[in-house]
């Protein structure tokens, strides 16, 4: 059975940093295009980053230069490195791990950007 646990959510003054981490129970981990998204009530969930078996990166244009995307095939996790946090990053992030045809869902992580 498929599971993704994201864990490093939590609160965080503007301008701080965080590192979510998705761990992966998984076969073929390193196959999969793994994947951050993030959603906040009211709005569609967003991909903010994405990482290729590969390792080719792609980034939301509102995180370019300040969240980093990475991915440790050997211990089955995938990262995302945020820093320069805003108010306007707070939201549930989800881990994404996608394989043609199928696709997983961790639980989310909190992320909110407060003074």
């Amino acid at each position: 059975q498929v599971q993704l646990v994201e864990s490093g959510g939590g609160l965080v003054q503007p301008g701080g940093s965080l590192r979510l981490s998705c761990a992966a129970s998984i076969s073929g981990f390193s196959t999969y295009t793994m994947a951050w998204y993030r959603q906040d009530p009211g709005n569609q969930r967003e991909l903010v980053a994405s990482v290729s078996p590969a390792r080719s990166t792609s980034y939301a244009d509102s995180v370019k230069g300040r969240f980093t995307i990475s991915r440790d095939n050997v211990k089955k996790i995938l990262y995302l490195q945020m820093n320069s946090l805003k108010p306007e990053d707070t939201a549930t992030y989800y881990c994404n791990a996608k394989r043609s045809p199928s696709t997983y869902w961790g639980q989310g992580t909190q992320v909110t950007v407060s003074s």
